[in-house]
């Protein structure tokens, strides 16, 4: 959350002064560097913002960016510029690490839906079918991607199968949903400010109907290593989006939450754009209300070449934590499930939630040059929830996991993809 801006001391203005018109630059300089100078050893970066062009300024108000807790962040960088490389990623693993004592999941942690045809797959149905006809129920999509892997495309405008688009699949679900339960189900797509634009232009030549509806994601500036301010080959600082944890942040700030709980919404389900596995499911969502947890999130069998978060135990409860997170110590490959990055979660707890964010600090290559980004992640729901931890299938016409992640991957999965959502009633 944005921090209210601080008061410009008055006297500024009678020792220097100064126009009208002058005061109100200064003010508005002032106000965006947040008290800046106060930040020690980050001065410098406090000047590269104050002389960021205005449009640059617009969009990262736009996304609610906070500029005292960005140079904190920069400090712990700063602070390091004299360590080794070595010391450095070490650092970085420690700040970067789930505190607590980690432990194997068991067997025994894991849900398993009711098999399909079953007497209680039926009742899950049932009540779940219930849930979305009383209008309780809502689908939210990360959408921000700007598929790197995939030659830097917006990846909701990629063609998936029969020239669909991964949006145009998601409005067809939507859809046939709506048709089904007879009344409008919420879809809303996180969307970043380098995206927003075409998916809002997609959805208007689609026609989509208004509870289909966008909101901005996060976005921060990246740093080099020694925290200072990164910039891209043409100079220019370089933006990029904080991560699905803005999911939170971002759907509250929307207001979005706010209208559907007004209107007796209960129930959402967030998961990744490109998971076309991951559908509306009547039984998972009536699985779901069974539980009487405030959230469950989805695992599958992992594969060896799966990265990512996976469920472990930490403190002896169950959540999801990104490998590089793990102390050095514990052996991810012990842990044979994966995490797909599908949570449903009761709406009056995602609106009420506090999370201390961990703000991961990641390194990367730009321009082939080093840079670290700050991004938060959305497993830390299951960290500050109590959540049902539910393996799902990961094969077949049931599967709710398959990833498109790469150009590569689009092709091998592109024949099964169009089986599943043939199925599943998506396309003809």
């Amino acid at each position: 959350m944005s921090h209210a801006p601080p008061e410009v001391d008055p006297s500024i203005y009678k020792k220097k002064r100064i126009t009208a018109c002058a005061r109100r630059c200064l003010c508005s300089v002032v106000r965006f560097q947040m008290k800046a100078s106060a930040v020690h050893g980050v001065g410098e970066l406090s000047e590269e913002l104050s002389r960021m062009s205005d449009t640059m300024r617009a969009q990262l108000t736009r996304c609610a960016f906070d500029a005292p807790q960005f140079l904190k962040r920069a400090q712990t960088l700063v602070e390091r510029r004299e360590l080794s490389p070595d010391e450095n990623v070490a650092l970085r693993h420690a700040r970067n690490a789930v505190a607590g004592k980690v432990e194997a999941v068991l067997p025994d942690h894991f849900a398993r839906l009711p098999k399909r045809g079953s007497k209680e797959a039926r009742e899950a149905e049932a009540i779940g079918l219930e849930a979305m006809k009383r209008g309780e129920f809502a689908f939210c999509v990360l959408a921000g991607g700007m598929a790197t892997r995939m030659g830097g495309c917006i990846k909701a405008l990629v063609e998936v199968v029969d020239r669909a688009t991964f949006l145009a699949l998601r409005l067809a679900e939507n859809q046939m949903w709506a048709t089904k339960v007879e009344r409008p189900i919420p879809l809303w797509l996180m969307t970043n400010v380098l995206t927003d634009h075409d998916v809002v232009a997609a959805l208007m030549a689609a026609k989509a109907p208004p509870h289909v509806r966008t909101f901005l994601q996060g976005l921060a500036l990246r740093l080099t290593p020694e925290g200072r301010l990164f910039r891209d080959a043409m100079g220019e600082p370089s933006a990029y989006a904080t991560g699905h944890g803005d999911v939170v942040d971002s759907l509250k700030r929307s207001g979005l939450l706010r209208d559907f709980l007004a209107r007796g919404g209960k129930y959402v389900t967030i998961t990744n754009l490109d998971n076309l596995g991951a559908t509306i499911d009547p039984v998972i969502l009536g699985s779901f209300i069974q539980s009487q947890a405030p959230l469950m999130f989805e695992v599958v069998d992992k594969d060896d070449g799966d990265r990512g978060g996976i469920p472990v135990l930490v403190d002896g409860h169950v959540q999801i934590v990104e490998e590089f997170r793990l102390p050095k110590s514990f052996d991810a490959s012990r842990v044979r499930v994966f995490n797909t990055n599908t949570f449903h979660v009761r709406a009056d707890a995602l609106d009420t939630v506090k999370i201390d964010w961990k703000w991961c600090e990641v390194l990367k290559k730009v321009d082939g040059s080093s840079a670290i980004q700050f991004e938060r992640l959305l497993q830390e729901l299951t960290a500050v929830l109590d959540g049902v931890c539910v393996h799902v299938p990961r094969s077949g016409l049931e599967t709710r996991f398959v990833p498109v992640k790469s150009v590569e991957q689009l092709e091998n999965s592109r024949s099964a993809i169009a089986q599943m959502l043939r199925a599943r009633s998506i396309i003809d």
